[in-house]
């Protein structure tokens, strides 16, 4: 588990399974810092940044991911979340669903999850 990315409440951060790892959603919280990021392109910056180190940890990497799901408090978000994502994501991008949920856990404005081979 990389350093900054203890569970907040009674889950794994990634598990593995069948040459695949499944990571759970990562919140925009600074690890250095325990707090969370302002606003919508930073708190997808910081998201993406902590789902790169949970995949590492387990092994993988953004570039093996094969699937994101994405969660967002404001559709609304959606085309500044997609201009920093996109930054992350050259070449092919994996498959990919994103939606406006009715909240977030600890009033994130955004939560990643993805499903990558190992």
């Amino acid at each position: 588990m990389p350093e900054g990315a203890k569970p907040s409440a009674l889950f794994s951060p990634a598990i593995e399974a069948n040459g695949f790892v499944f990571t759970s959603g990562q919140l925009p919280i600074d690890p250095a810092t325990g707090k969370m990021v302002e606003g919508i392109e930073a708190q997808t910056e910081q998201a993406i940044a902590n789902l790169r180190a949970v995949l590492e940890a387990g092994g993988s990497s953004l570039d093996k991911l094969v699937k994101v799901n994405i969660y967002l408090n404001n559709i609304d978000d959606y085309a500044s979340m997609n201009k920093v994502y996109a930054k992350a994501f050259k070449g092919a991008p994996p498959a990919r669903t994103a939606l406006q949920v009715g909240k977030i856990p600890l009033g994130a404005s955004i939560e990643i999850e993805g499903i990558a081979v190992k």
